[in-house]
Formats: C-alpha cells, sequence, structure tokens
C-alpha cells in the first residue's frame, strides 16, 4: 500500500474513532500482499511520520484528531487488549486527592494481564498484575468513558487496597477524613 492510501484509511478509520492499532490490526487495513511488504510499508509509514511507534507491536496514527492527553490511555489498552485493565495505585489516588504530587509523565495501572513498563512518546506506562477475580474488579471501579477516559479508576479504598497488596511505598498519601475526599476530574 502506498502511502496517499494508507493515510485515506487510517483517516477513515480515524472519522470512527480508531486511530490506535496493533501490529495485528494494521495487517488486516493495510492490503499488502506478503509479510514483507507488510513490514515495509510499516517501516515506511513510520518513517514518514504517518504512524507512531508508540511501543513495540502498537502504533498511533499521526494525523489522527482523537489525539490528546487520553492517548497514553488507548494505547495501554492496545497492549493489554482482552485483559481488564483500571487505573489504580499512584495514578488513581492523585485523582482522589490522596497523593498531592500528581504523575505527569506516568500513569499506574493494575491489569489482569502481565506486569511491564512501556516508556512512550506519550508518557510511561505501568501494569503492575493483579489477580483479582472480575466480579472483584468490576464492583471497585468506575467508568469514566462518559468524560473522555477509555480506562475507568480503581474507587478510593480499591486504590488503597491495591497499593498495600503490591506492596508500594504510602509515604505520599495523606491521611483524610473521607467526607473530604472527592475525585478530580483529570
Amino acid at each position: 500500500m502506498n502511502t496517499i492510501e494508507a493515510v485515506k484509511t487510517l483517516t477513515t478509520w480515524d472519522q470512527q474513532g480508531r486511530y490506535v492499532y496493533s501490529t495485528s490490526d494494521l495487517a488486516k487495513i493495510v492490503d499488502d500482499p506478503t509479510p514483507a511488504a507488510f513490514r515495509k510499508t510499516i517501516e515506511r509509514l513510520v518513517t514518514q511520520d504517518v504512524l507512531v511507534r508508540a511501543a513495540r507491536g502498537v502504533y498511533v496514527f499521526a494525523y489522527s484528531r482523537h489525539l490528546g492527553p487520553t492517548t497514553i490511555e488507548d494505547v495501554a489498552l492496545t497492549l493489554r487488549r482482552g485483559e481488564y485493565v483500571f487505573e489504580s495505585l499512584e495514578s488513581a489516588l492523585s485523582q482522589w486527592g490522596r497523593i498531592s504530587q500528581i504523575p505527569l509523565d506516568r500513569i499506574t495501572l493494575m491489569t489482569t494481564g502481565r506486569r511491564g513498563e512501556y516508556r512512550t512518546p506519550y508518557g510511561v506506562i505501568e501494569f503492575t498484575h493483579t489477580g483479582a477475580s472480575p466480579t472483584e474488579i468490576q464492583q471497585n471501579i468506575i467508568d469514566r468513558r462518559d468524560i473522555g477516559h477509555p480506562i475507568p479508576i480503581a474507587n478510593e479504598e480499591y486504590a488503597l487496597r491495591n497499593l498495600r497488596r503490591v506492596g508500594r511505598n504510602r509515604a505520599l498519601v495523606t491521611e483524610t477524613d473521607r467526607k473530604e475526599s472527592r475525585y478530580v476530574e483529570g
């Protein structure tokens, strides 16, 4: 597929809200006859700044109208597609006003998938594995798609429980009266 056709195709997908792709996603939409031709097309699109390599096997359409502060969340969901992923630990506690320092270049996520850390052009994504059941997770997360966040957030108590469970440093957590604590939209 040549560059002009690729931009047209990616723009069509972008209009439908899709702008972050795994390699296998791209293989389905890029019409190349062989795996070698597909690899060359992807390399060319990255070199020509049509695609941004966000992480190994994850690409972002550089001309997307959806690029913004939640792009890091879309990348994270693509990295752990098929798994539960929710914001927790320091990121969530910062949103709940329990940590005064707001992590600007990092998002801490819990996942039923593999743990790992990814340095992307959109910030650092830190996944921590949880063995929690889907029922436990569903009962303790808040959907934020209505405010533009594709990843749900752990409620305050669950974020604190996760922090203790994984043995993270709780020195940054401020003690507060439950009535004072509130979610800060971000």
